[in-house]
């Protein structure tokens, strides 16, 4: 485990680096989003540190590369590769769209394409879990389709759900960390593959988040965009796909854990990936496209109910982290012992007291409706006279001599 944290120790410090020059050279390129009606910022941010974020990814990997520790996931693997270049290519369609804006369709052709290094050089899952039902075995041809599907569904996911400082990268940086954990579980019960480069992404995701939460945090100084978005999708997506899709033994005495270990990303991501279907189901009801922007998220909604930036951006993190714990939970308790239903409950109570939280925060009650706010000063209203052309007609004489008749 030690091996895992100084590499996401260097990928931290090198993201915390990177972004000084990275913003400076944003801000002379005009890469800057200025505040608009469906943006949370009041101030002019500048864009696109997904670049300095894939930067400190690739010199993590190339760190981790001369650690004996991971020599068995270097020497005469491709993956490596792999994955690298489909961080450059996918940070590089999500920088094109902060620059330009590009339509949905183009946007997802680039992730398609993106996605083309996965599965030319060894990245793609060999088991589809299906919950009930066990476990279904891809063919050759359906492997590169699931592959690509699942980077799309997660990397537009996390992209959905960074619309506050800090929030995407403090929900990656906790769902990466669980999922190295639960990497070094498989590995301690002989279920991983000592080659499996999983566990390596999720520790330089989660230090790169790391390394960018100080640049990001309420008040930002510089945004990820769609490509630090789309780049930590893919890192996830990855390290998901090469542990969940590869397994197709039971942990011993876990099998909770082991339900539907592909869908494990949906619980640690929980938080992106609700907001995505509800986000998904909301747009269609209002017959809008389903990439039409708007202010219901999650995280707008926290906003609406009177939390600020920093306290509903810690909201969601504590969600996510109790979401990851729960997961992980089953692979350090014996499920032959008694009683281990106990050790749920610290959760339950966790859980109740966010959500209490959450809903009924004292500054939550204290907020004045709009209803009831004070009016303000009257307003002066200046009457003119009317023009000519405005004037009515004056009345005709009165005929008496008509009425007399």
């Amino acid at each position: 485990m030690l091996a895992y944290i100084a590499i996401l120790a260097v990928a931290a410090v090198a993201t915390y680096l990177l972004m000084f020059p990275t913003r400076w050279v944003v801000v002379r390129w005009k890469l800057v989003v200025p505040p608009g009606e469906r943006r949370i910022h009041e101030r002019p941010l500048p864009t696109a540190g997904g670049i300095a974020m894939a930067a400190a990814f690739v010199i993590a990997m190339g760190v981790a590369w001369r650690v004996p520790h991971f020599h068995n996931i270097f020497k005469g693997a491709s993956a490596p590769i792999g994955v690298v270049l489909a961080a450059i290519i996918i940070t590089a369609v999500g920088f094109f769209d902060d620059a330009k804006e590009v339509s949905a369709p183009a946007k997802v052709a680039g992730q398609v394409f993106a996605c083309t290094p996965l599965f030319f050089l060894g990245i793609t899952m060999f088991y589809f879990r299906i919950p009930f039902a066990g476990f279904m075995v891809l063919s050759s041809d359906l492997q590169p389709l699931v592959t690509v599907l699942w980077v799309i569904v997660i990397a537009n996911a996390v992209n959905l759900i960074d619309g506050l400082d800090g929030l995407a990268a403090g929900i990656v940086a906790i769902a990466a960390g669980a999922f190295c954990v639960y990497g070094q579980r498989l590995s301690g019960a002989g279920l991983l593959a000592p080659d499996n480069i999983g566990p390596l992404v999720a520790a330089i995701a989660c230090g790169v988040c790391i390394g960018f939460l100080p640049h990001n945090f309420h008040p930002a100084k510089i945004m990820m965009g769609d490509a630090g978005a789309l780049f930590l999708g893919l890192l996830m997506a990855v390290s998901t796909s090469v542990v969940g899709g590869r397994i197709d033994n039971p942990f011993s005495g876990q099998t909770y854990f082991f339900f539907a270990p592909l869908f494990i990303p949906f619980l640690i991501l929980g938080v992106p990936i609700i907001d995505t279907v509800f986000a998904v189901f909301r747009r269609a009801a209002r017959r809008s496209g389903v990439t039409t922007a708007d202010k219901q998220h999650l995280h707008h909604r926290l906003m609406n109910l009177g939390h600020g930036q920093r306290r509903a951006v810690l909201i969601l993190w504590a969600w996510t982290a109790l979401l990851s714990g729960f997961v992980l939970l089953p692979t350090f308790t014996d499920s032959s012992r008694k009683n281990t239903a106990n050790h749920f409950i610290p959760f339950g109570v966790a859980a109740l007291g966010v959500a209490l939280y959450t809903l009924f925060h004292p500054g939550i009650r204290n907020r004045t409706p709009a209803a009831t706010e004070p009016p303000g000063p009257p307003t002066l209203v200046v009457l003119e006279d009317p023009t000519p052309e405005e004037q009515s007609p004056p009345p005709a004489p009165f005929d008496w001599a008509e009425r007399n008749r």
